[in-house]
Formats: structure tokens, C-alpha cells, sequence
């Protein structure tokens, strides 16, 4: 029954459901713009005025985390590669640790709008105009290519008009933006979240009645040899493993929301340290639970196409058109329901460029204008207004861009990712190295970008071979194709000995230079660590012989003991124990004198 190929499009209820979805998003811009129109500064444009608490701020933050790429590559990641990709839960808990206590604190005790101000009070002007510039270029060209690209899939799969759906999107994730600031972001994220969740969910209750159970999705999935939780081999060519999972991932996430300004805007919002440090914890909890609804409809989606690959039957055309495709198909006799799925796809789409388009803004106006140009707070206001109407119109054009890019969106996005690591490096020579100068600064993020560029645009011109990726067994075994390229369904038993890994054989391509089959097949979550611990180490070896010893560096600028919560916890815990012994020696001490 599942896997016709004859899914239909839209009908009228789906495209209202996406309608609504579209119309609460903009009536929130339009109550914050009219609850806040008495505040004319760009602090409470910005960054709320520093009044959010800490459970919007983590709904907020989980929503720009689950963007469309989370909604729609990562169930096709595990139907693929299977459900070891859940272990990233482990790198989640590691970032969050390691923000919490290393950025958080000294981002909040400095007060600072622009995480790149930081950078000129440690470093100098020129280290923070260097990175405020790739920021901009970057964030414009990703938020693009997240327009477009779910965008696409979802046209060829749903029948929905692809401009309609991009240009839509862009102009009402604009309009809030604008209207709102940051505190019609934060809640709408909170709206977009729990639509997301109930589009996962929508699929993912639907997929196991109609699979008959929980049990029998996850013993089709043990008997397609998804369920390859625990593999720590150590070679870092493999594609996912534990280590490249949690180590890579770590890295990567930390680059995200340690130091990105999308995220970091939003914690440093809040009324608190308190509240930072806390909501950080409960988007933990929102992170969680998205990996394992990510990693369940990968596993559904395996079960329902088991016998029938609808990639490689050509019923779609990339993986990312897998999830919408499947959602057509087994939602498609509750009508609404599919159009529910597709508003959460969107929904990921505007929480990312939403907060894009308000880091951008911010960006600017504290690194490009506040230092170089006196104006009023009102002015000020009203110029943050209007770039984030600006930095709207530039996503949307650079969506028509990506449209033109064909093969070299996949290479884009890699190569904002790669980006990450070396930027991480920077900052973290700022907070935990006092004697790091700006000369060793720069020098480390120039060779740490030359580096992941070399290696991650190496990995797109020499793609890594099907012996390190592993992609698990697909087949076409149980598809009929009829004259007329429809699918008809059967249902044959599995055979009893399969392989769980899909063999191709290379060719050996002349011309392929010794490194691509070692240093470019390295994992895809290499890449950021690697970028970081070079950006690291020039940077300490130039700073020291370039007098970084002499530095006296602003103790707030760094990161002191004093800062951390688990200093504070094990004091806490030191001191109980010691009051603990105090009192037990005094009381051998009483018993002591009453038996003399």
C-alpha cells in the first residue's frame, strides 16, 4: 500500500495549514512591533533589552538549531548510514557543557551585542573587521542556500510552486524580523518548534500503524542493519563513527553556539547569568529529543521503503526528498496533515534565516557603524530596522542565486561549515590564552582557514570512497515497473544472507592525486577540528615569538575560575565536606573528654 507513485499534489486544506502557518509568524512581529513601540533603542531591538527568560530562549534556540536541513536530510542521513548518527546526542551534551562554562560567562559579563566586539577588545580593530565581514558573507550565502534548497525538494515531491513557497517565506520571515527585532524571533521560534515537532510527529505516528508497531520498525531496522549504534573503529577516513561523532560533532556544535553570533545573541538576552546557563540546559533537552525523533523517522522511513527504494527506483531524485515524499504518501488520506508536514519543513526555513537576518543586523550595526558613526539611539533603531529589511532582500536574492549554482550547493555548505572550526580557534585563543596577541590571532585564522579550505574543497573534487561512507544496503527488489514507470507494490520476504554495506566498485581514475584516498577522505566531521587546533597552534607559536609574554591581558577578557559553575559546584561540595569532618572530629573529641 505505501509507495505509489501516483502521490497526488496539495490539495486546499494543505495549503491553508502552510497558510496559517505563514500568518501566526507575521501576527507575532506585528504584536511585539506594537507592544515595543514605546522602546526606540537598538538594545531592545537587538537584544531584547536583555529582559528574555531562559525557557523561550531555549525553545528559540532548539528552533534555529532544527532548521530544514535537520527536518529533511537528517531521517535520509539515518535511512543511508543508519541510526549511529544518533550518537551526535553526545556531542549536544558536550557542547552545551563546554559553552556554558568556557563562552557564556565571558560573553555576559561584557555586556556586548556583537560577539565580534569581543575580538577588538582582546585582539585589535582589524581582527574584528576581519570577522565581521566573513560572518556577513558567509550567513548571507548559507541562508540562501536554506531558502532554496528545502524549498526544491519539497516542489518536486508535493507539487507546491517553488518561487511561491521561496519568496513567501522570505517575505514574512522579513517582515517579522523587521517589525519585531529579536523578542518576535525568540517567539516565534517557539511557535515554529512545536510546529516542526508535530510535523515529526505526524509522520512518525502514522508510519508505525501503519507498519503495525513500534516493534516492527525497529526489527526491520535491526534486519536492514540499521541499528549500528556502537562502532569505535578509529580510523578518522570513516565517515560516522563514535569518534568522528562525538569529537567532530563537539567541535562543530561548539563553533555554533559557542561563538556564533546567531545563537550567542540569544543567551546573552537574558535578564540573567542564571537565566543563560539555564536555558542553554533545557535546549539541551530540546536537542535530545529532536535527535531522536530525527533518528525514529529515518528508521520508519527504512521499514516502509525496505523493499523498495524510491531513490533508487528514481521516484525522487536526492535523498532530501525522501521524508516529503514519504509524508505524501502515507499522510496523504488525512488531508492537511501533509501540508502540517511541509509547515514544519518551512518552519526550520524561517527559525534559521529569521535569526540570520537579526545576527546580521546586529552584526552591523555594532561592527561596522556604532564605532565609525554618532547617532542617536533612536536613529540607530530604525538603521537596525532597515538592514534586517535589507539583509532579507539579500537572502531571498541569493535563494535565486543558489537556484543557479547547481552541484556547488553541497560545496557551499561544507564550506560554511568548515569556516566554523578556524573561527572557533580564534576565540578560543582569546579566552583561554592570555598571552595570545593579535599578530599570533590572525596568523592562526589565516592558516587555520587555509587548511579546512584546502581539505574540504579537496573532498568535493575527490569525494571519499564508498569503503570509507559505508552506505547501508538499498534495493529495488520488491518494485514492479509497469509501462508507465508507476510503482507497484509487493512485499517479498528479505533474503536470509544479505550485505548490510552497498559495494561499488572505483575505477582508478587517472589524474587522482595520492592525498584522495587519505588526507580528502578524511570524515566531513574532521574538518572543524582540524581547522581548530591548527588556528590554536600557530597562534600560540607566532604569539610567543612575536612577545605575547609581555601582554597583560584585561582579566575579564578571559576566562578565570571564578566563572565556571563547576568551580563554584566544587567549592560547594568542598566546603559541605569539610563542615562534615569538622563536626565528626568535634564529636570524637566530646566522647573523647566524657570517658576521661
Amino acid at each position: 500500500w505505501p509507495g505509489d507513485s501516483s502521490l497526488g499534489s496539495f490539495v486546499a486544506v494543505d495549503y491553508v495549514v502552510f497558510a496559517l502557518m505563514l500568518l501566526v509568524s507575521a501576527a507575532i512581529g506585528v504584536y511585539y512591533a506594537w507592544a515595543d513601540r514605546s522602546q526606540s533603542s537598538t538594545g531592545d531591538f537587538l537584544i531584547g533589552g536583555r529582559r528574555l527568560t531562559a525557557v523561550p530562549v531555549s525553545l528559540s534556540l532548539t528552533a534555529s538549531f532544527m532548521s530544514a536541513i535537520t527536518v529533511l536530510a537528517s531521517p535520509a542521513e539515518v535511512y543511508r548510514y543508519g541510526a549511529i548518527f544518533g550518537l551526535m546526542g553526545f556531542s549536544y551534551t558536550m557542547t552545551v557543557l563546554v559553552t556554558s562554562e568556557v563562552f557564556l560567562p565571558v560573553f555576559y559579563k561584557l555586556a556586548i551585542t556583537s560577539t565580534y566586539e569581543y575580538l577588538e577588545l582582546r585582539f585589535n580593530r582589524a581582527t574584528r573587521l576581519v570577522g565581521t565581514l566573513f560572518f556577513i558573507f558567509q550567513t548571507i550565502l548559507y541562508t540562501g542556500i536554506v531558502i532554496y534548497t528545502p524549498a526544491l525538494a519539497l516542489n518536486q515531491v508535493t507539487g507546491m510552486d517553488l518561487w511561491g513557497a521561496v519568496i513567501s517565506t522570505g517575505v514574512v520571515c522579513t517582515f517579522y524580523c523587521t517589525m519585531g527585532g529579536l523578542k518576535a524571533v525568540v517567539w516565534t521560534d517557539v511557535f515554529q518548534v512545536g510546529i516542526m515537532l508535530a510535523g515529526f510527529l505526524s509522520v512518525i505516528i502514522r508510519s508505525v500503524l501503519v507498519q503495525g508497531g513500534v516493534l516492527n520498525i525497529v526489527s526491520d531496522s535491526h534486519h536492514g542493519g540499521r541499528l549500528n549504534f556502537w562502532d569505535f573503529d578509529m580510523n578518522p577516513l570513516r565517515r560516522h563513527t563514535f569518534w568522528t561523532l562525538t569529537i567532530g560533532g563537539t567541535f562543530i556544535w561548539v563553533s555554533v553556539y559557542g561563538i556564533n553570533q546567531a545563537q550567542v545573541q540569544r543567551y546573552i538576552s537574558c535578564k540573567s547569568l542564571a537565566n543563560a546557563r539555564l536555558s542553554l540546559y533545557l535546549n539541551l533537552i530540546g536537542l535530545l529529543v529532536i535527535v531522536v525523533c530525527t533518528v525514529f523517522a529515518g528508521l520508519c522511513l527504512y521499514s516502509i521503503y525496505k523493499n523498495c527504494d524510491p531513490w533508487t527506483a528514481g521516484l525522487v531524485s536526492k535523498p532530501d526528498q525522501l521524508m516529503p515524499y514519504l509524508a505524501m504518501d502515507i499522510l496523504r488520506v488525512y488531508p492537511g496533515l501533509p501540508g502540517l508536514f511541509v509547515a514544519a519543513a518551512y518552519s526550520g526555513s524561517l527559525s534559521t534565516v529569521s535569526s540570520s537576518i537579526n545576527a546580521l543586523a546586529a552584526v552591523t550595526v555594532e561592527d561596522l557603524i556604532k564605532p565609525h558613526i554618532h547617532m542617536s539611539e533612536k536613529r540607530l533603531s530604525w538603521i537596525s530596522k532597515g538592514l534586517s529589511f535589507m539583509y532579507g532582500a539579500l537572502c531571498i536574492g541569493m535563494a535565486g542565486l543558489a537556484s543557479l549554482m547547481g552541484g556547488a550547493l553541497e560545496a557551499a555548505s561544507s564550506i560554511f561549515g568548515i569556516i566554523g572550526g578556524p573561527l572557533l580557534g580564534l576565540f578560543t585563543l582569546g579566552i583561554l590564552f592570555p598571552f595570545a596577541n593579535s599578530t599570533g590571532a590572525l596568523s592562526g585564522l589565516v592558516s587555520g582557514l587555509t587548511v579546512s579550505l584546502w581539505l574540504g574543497i579537496g573532498a568535493q573534487i575527490f569525494p571519499a570512497p564508498p569503503e570509507m561512507t559505508r552506505p547501508l544496503l538499498l534495493t529495488t527488489e520488491g518494485c514492479n515497473f509497469t509501462a508507465t514507470d508507476s510503482l507497484n507494490w509487493t512485499s517479498p520476504a528479505l533474503p536470509t544472507e544479505q550485505s548490510f554495506i552497498t559495494t561499488i566498485p572505483i575505477e582508478n581514475i587517472d589524474g587522482r592525486p595520492p592525498l584522495a584516498d587519505s588526507w580528502y577522505s578524511l570524515s566531513y566531521l574532521y574538518f572543524s577540528p582540524i581547522g581548530t587546533t591548527v588556528a590554536v597552534t600557530v597562534g600560540l607559536i607566532v604569539s610567543l615569538f612575536t612577545g605575547g609574554m609581555k601582554l597583560k591581558t584585561e582579566s575579564n577578557l578571559t576566562l578565570t575560575k571564578e566563572d565556571m559553575m563547576s568551580y563554584h559546584l566544587f567549592r560547594f561540595f568542598k566546603e559541605r565536606v569539610s563542615a562534615t569532618e569538622l563536626n565528626q572530629h568535634r564529636n570524637q573529641e566530646c566522647v573523647q573528654r566524657r570517658n576521661l
